[in-house]
């Protein structure tokens, strides 16, 4: 995360971010192209040069753009299931996917 004096804190799809202008972070799978310019409306807190905005529960007029830098999966996680007096196990695998989002502008 960054420390910077100018950031903003905007929901993605059910999830808060803390993001500054130039941040690269990992949001969950959005279908849209690499390139695509995304605006976010959800903010719920500014800080810009020491002066705080809290939204009740959000800003209005405050919008979050980034731009989608590449999609990806995580890496694997197991689940394995044993019941012991029926013999039987079983294996899964699972990859969540992600995409990498860079903001570009944080306006409010």
């Amino acid at each position: 995360m960054s420390s910077k004096t100018n950031y903003a804190v905007v929901n993605i799809f059910g999830r808060q971010y803390k993001v500054a202008e130039g941040d690269k972070i990992k949001a969950s799978y959005i279908e849209a192209d690499v390139g695509t310019t995304l605006p976010f409306s959800e903010v719920l807190m500014i800080n810009k040069a020491g002066e705080l905005k809290v939204g009740a529960p959000t800003i209005s007029g405050a919008k979050v753009t980034a731009q989608i830098v590449a999609h990806g999966r995580e890496d694997k996680v197991l689940v394995f299931k044993y019941l012991r007096k029926n013999k039987s196990k079983k294996m899964h695998g699972h990859r969540q996917p992600f995409t990498t989002l860079s903001i570009t502008h944080i306006e409010g």
